[in-house]
């Protein structure tokens, strides 16, 4: 064999760190990187039955959904497949139903449903999210989820995206984190609310039950995970998973050029949008504090969602090809001022959510392609001609957008 074609050292980066078990017992690295895998196959197949078994073109064609898996307290584990700020969403999802859920009030075979962005939804009323606990010996082991669009969730327009919006209450029915399933059991009067705020009632249910089935599927592979190499073994895989991805991460963030990179961002109707990225050796600081005032228009997006922008962002730039966990993120940071585009206050609309969203984005893109490294990469390149769209190869995903109300929002940047 030629020395050009044998393969690379490993970095200090790339090793694993050796750890023990909580039980003090030499963990086994195989072990780990099979149940590492294990979680990724299982957030795969989710998708993979959400889309064979949806009622709508917009699921099983337009693929606009995704589905992952969390811990225990709603860390990120496996990214999944399906639209990357989809997958971003559930982790987020998780930690806000576990603020508001008490911890006696989840148990074995429920299942939670939110679209509201004020309770976990993140992103509009049509996009709803399937939560599932998985238990193992009685004790809370990890999350599984989903978030899909639904054609129609009631409001004031078919489709639940009026244009005019100025408020949450228009775009249709809110589900504030509630309980959809109860130990297994269908709780029939939340199913009957929902079905009779929808203008496609039929396609609602059959979208409900392809959620219920992926999560389902997802609960069952996880708890045969933890059964086959144990509690402690599995737990202890999750967090030197996570450490991994951020020792990831951190190496390519001491890559990237250090200071300050400020951008000012003209839009269409003249509102300036200014936002600042700042490098240092161990963190990676996204400033949105001095974003517009929130809009009387359904043009605002969640906190949730300006992190999952900056995520995106951080990702592409540190580490595009590595593992996607709770971990690659340790070292970003989100500033947001209540009140802001970017952080609303309740019933701020934000049926169009996505055109803030991913022009902030893009912004930031160029904001970083503006120093040294540029941000595009071989596995991931961020199409700045489309306000809406994310090119991806190796993710096997793809974000969907063509709803807009008006014109793209912004062109002019100084960075």
């Amino acid at each position: 064999m030629k020395a050009s074609s044998l393969p690379s050292m490993p970095t200090e980066a790339m090793r694993p760190t050796l750890r023990k078990s909580p039980a003090g017992r030499p963990a086994d690295q195989i072990t780990f990187s099979v149940i590492q895998q294990a979680i990724a196959a299982a957030a795969d197949e989710m998708f993979a039955v959400l889309r064979k078994t949806a009622m709508s073109p917009v699921i099983y064609e337009v693929l606009d959904f995704g589905a992952g898996v969390a811990d225990s307290t709603g860390n990120l584990l496996s990214s999944g497949a399906g639209i990357p700020g989809f997958v971003g969403a559930i982790d987020k999802a998780v930690k806000r139903l576990i603020e508001l859920a008490p911890s006696a009030d989840v148990t074995a075979g429920d299942i939670f449903v939110t679209n509201d962005p004020y309770a976990g939804g993140v992103t509009h009323l049509n996009d709803v999210v399937l939560l599932m606990p998985v238990f193992a010996s009685g004790e809370l082991l990890a999350w599984v989820g989903n978030m899909a669009h639904w054609n129609d969730v009631g409001g004031a327009v078919p489709g639940s995206m009026p244009v005019d919006a100025r408020d949450i209450y228009s775009e249709g029915l809110r589900l504030p984190a509630i309980k959809l399933f109860a130990r297994g059991k269908l709780i029939e009067p939340v199913v009957k609310i929902m079905t009779a705020n929808s203008r496609l009632p039929d396609f609602l249910l059959g979208d409900l039950w392809a959620g219920v089935a992926s999560a389902r599927k997802g609960a069952e592979r996880i708890e045969r995970l933890a059964t086959t190499y144990g509690r402690d073994a599995f737990t202890t895989a999750l967090g030197d998973y996570q450490d991994y991805a951020e020792r990831q991460a951190r190496e390519g963030l001491a890559k990237l050029p250090k200071g300050r990179l400020a951008l000012k961002e003209t839009m269409d109707d003249g509102a300036i949008w200014r936002a600042a990225i700042d490098i240092t050796e161990d963190a990676f600081v996204v400033d949105l504090r001095d974003a517009p005032e929130q809009r009387q228009d359904p043009l605002n997006t969640s906190r949730d969602g300006a992190v999952i922008a900056a995520q995106l962002i951080f990702k592409a730039a540190t580490a595009p090809e590595s593992v996607c966990n709770a971990g690659s993120f340790r070292p970003l940071r989100v500033l947001t001022r209540p009140g802001t585009i970017f952080d609303p206050r309740e019933p701020a609309a934000q049926g169009y959510y996505f055109e803030v969203r991913a022009a902030h984005r893009h912004a930031l893109a160029r904001a970083r392609g503006s120093c040294a490294r540029p941000l595009s990469c071989r596995s991931l390149r961020l199409d700045l001609r489309d306000s809406g769209r994310w090119a991806a190869s190796k993710n096997r995903a793809a974000l969907y957008n063509g709803r807009a109300p008006a014109g793209r929002l912004g062109r002019n940047v100084e960075a």
